[in-house]
């Protein structure tokens, strides 16, 4: 693996019961970046991050963190890399302070070792307004995400793994937490982060992969993806729709809504300018070209509808 990039995942395959929960899976990310994972429950998100901290054993493929090889050694990778379970498992009968000091014992490599841990955890818990002398198991479950965020943070990783890790805190601290994300970013440490929660991905992230059922469905920087995909609104004079379209290479439709004399597609394009070219399609009275946000593009991928016409032809150059 090259220096640019922090984790290399390659064919990765996990099957459980003989059935593939990650089906080749295949994406960089690149070092310095917030990398957005998006996909739906049980797409094989969760799965593929145990099997970068070597958790779960792959049935195909190779991976690589931060140059390790997580199934051989996968202890080395969870030592250097901050983690956040979408539910941390903590020792309820110890308050944060007690777990802060037990937990900084584990990587004596970090900066300042065991002392630079502890003092960085106690900035953050005290940022959280974390009751300090409270047992966990006393503690409301945003209370419990924010400690295992100050765990995962505290030893100044390079790399932070995130499995849904804003579920259970509040609006205000959600977005302290989202931005410092950023700031992590911008000093040169990676963030991997999944979610659903789409809006809260497109505000931080650089990059973005979307899964489906285990398979990965695209994966690229964000703002690229964006500023390739374009909402195309038609009007047309009438319920007939023409029996091909002027797609190229560079061209593959996303999804379709169509209704009697309109029709609502997205388009994965080289650029705006080549869309101008539906405007001269048969029976075209109108057309309005707009940039959608993540969200629609998420959810259009997740539809891949396709449209609503009996030609054949149609049907097959929009495959």
């Amino acid at each position: 693996m090259g220096e640019d990039n922090a984790i290399r995942i390659d064919g990765l395959t996990v099957r459980y019961r003989g059935r593939p929960a990650v089906d080749g899976l295949s994406f960089d990310v690149p070092t310095g970046s917030v990398f957005g994972l998006l996909g739906e429950n049980g797409a094989g998100k969760s799965t593929t991050i145990k099997a970068l901290l070597g958790l779960v054993a792959p049935n195909a493929g190779r991976l690589e963190v931060l140059g390790l090889d997580p199934s051989q050694k996968g202890e080395e990778v969870r030592r250097k890399v901050g983690y956040v379970p979408e539910t941390p498992t903590l020792y309820e009968w110890m308050t944060p302070t007690e777990i802060g000091w037990f937990a900084s014992g584990f990587r004596p490599d970090a900066p300042g070792g065991p002392e630079g841990t502890q003092g960085r955890y106690a900035d953050l818990i005290k940022g959280f307004d974390l009751p300090t002398d409270r047992k966990i198991k006393a503690l409301s479950k945003g209370m419990r995400a924010k400690v295992g965020l100050a765990l995962a943070l505290s030893p100044d990783p390079s790399l932070l793994i995130l499995d849904e890790p804003t579920s259970g805190l509040d609006l205000l601290v959600r977005r302290e937490f989202l931005e410092s994300m950023v700031d992590l970013a911008g000093s040169g440490r990676t963030v991997l982060l999944s979610s659903h929660q789409v809006a809260e991905v497109e505000r931080i992230a650089s990059h973005v992969a979307l899964v489906h059922k285990g398979k990965l469905i695209l994966a690229e920087p964000l703002d690229e993806l964006k500023a390739r995909t374009f909402r195309v609104s038609l009007t047309f004079d009438g319920p007939t729709r023409p029996a091909s379209l002027p797609l190229g290479p560079d061209w593959h439709l996303i999804d379709a809504d169509d209704a009697s004399r309109q029709s609502c597609w997205l388009i994965h394009a080289a650029d705006r300018e080549s869309l101008k070219a539906l405007r001269d399609l048969p029976g075209v009275t109108g057309l309005e070209v707009e940039t959608p946000g993540l969200e629609e593009i998420y959810i259009a991928y997740m539809r891949r509808r396709v449209p609503a016409t009996g030609t054949p032809s149609l049907a097959a150059v929009l495959a």
